[in-house]
């Protein structure tokens, strides 16, 4: 299986497809098995480029607190160890957050940017509303009552119960510890992006669900406002979990993206 070592933790990754390369980047811990409804419909075009972030998965966890800095670095090694010297970059939640972060730090690695239910951190932000996702090392019986329990917070009213089941039985092989999720916590309440988003000059699609209740849809437009050229498309009937409420949707919105800056660069070429 494949690692990378990065400032002290064996980061996983993995890869699909052929083609230009995609970088997607799973949310607050969450591990990359969570993008199984999107990754087939991009990988059957592109090359697709995944891994759990630091403190979940098959990744080390260790000692945090955790710096969004130090998960876009993680983000940069995986591309190194791809042998890829820039790519698209998609990030859901925080994976928008080091998504962001990555193409601050480092723009030569990024050709575009996809940032689905997202935000800019920083007091012009809709705080959102991670108390209620705690974790706790508990037994698998008590991990799904919970999964049920907070699924209003994650789902649109209309998700059929089936869907959810079938991401609860996703996250049941890889789920989070205590020390993982505050650490990965940590990096999102200690990190902005809002004053540095203008420097942003890649294309950008920040897309949104009009039922997000973790991050509400203020945070998108907000996004969208400060970057340079950025569209904003806010997907009705859709969650926080916007590959699960409105799974067509965002296949469509995300296949159209990528294709469109395919194109560009091919005319360039």
């Amino acid at each position: 299986m494949p690692f990378v070592f990065n400032q002290g933790a064996r980061i996983y990754w993995e890869e699909q497809g052929s083609g230009d390369p995609v970088l997607m980047i799973m949310g607050l811990s969450y591990t990359l098995d969570m993008w199984y409804r999107l990754r087939p419909s991009v990988s059957a075009r592109y090359r697709t480029i995944l891994f759990d972030n630091r403190g979940v998965g098959r990744s080390d966890a260790p000692s945090g607190p955790y710096s969004m800095r130090q998960m876009a670095d993680d983000a940069r090694a995986v591309l190194d160890a791809a042998g890829v010297e820039s790519a698209y970059v998609m990030g859901a939640s925080m994976g928008g957050m080091i998504a962001q972060e990555l193409t601050l730090r480092h723009p030569e690695r990024v050709r575009a940017l996809l940032l689905g239910c997202s935000w800019p951190g920083g007091l012009r932000s809709k705080l959102p509303r991670f108390k209620r996702l705690q974790v706790s090392s508990s037994t698998p019986a008590a991990r799904d009552r919970r999964e049920w329990a907070v699924a209003p917070m994650l789902y649109a009213e209309a998700t059929p119960k089936e869907r959810i089941a079938e991401d609860i039985e996703v996250r049941r092989n890889y789920p989070p510890t205590p020390a993982g999720f505050l650490s990965q916590l940590a990096a999102i309440v200690m990190w902005s992006s809002y004053s540095r988003l203008p420097r942003i000059s890649v294309p950008t699609l920040v897309i949104h669900g009009d039922e997000d209740r973790i991050m509400p849809p203020a945070n998108g437009r907000l996004l969208a406002e400060r970057i340079p050229g950025a569209r904003f498309h806010l997907i009705t009937g859709a969650g926080h979990i916007i590959t699960t409420d409105q799974p067509d949707v965002v296949d469509y919105e995300v296949l159209r993206f990528l294709d469109e800056q395919t194109a560009k660069s091919s005319i360039v070429a």
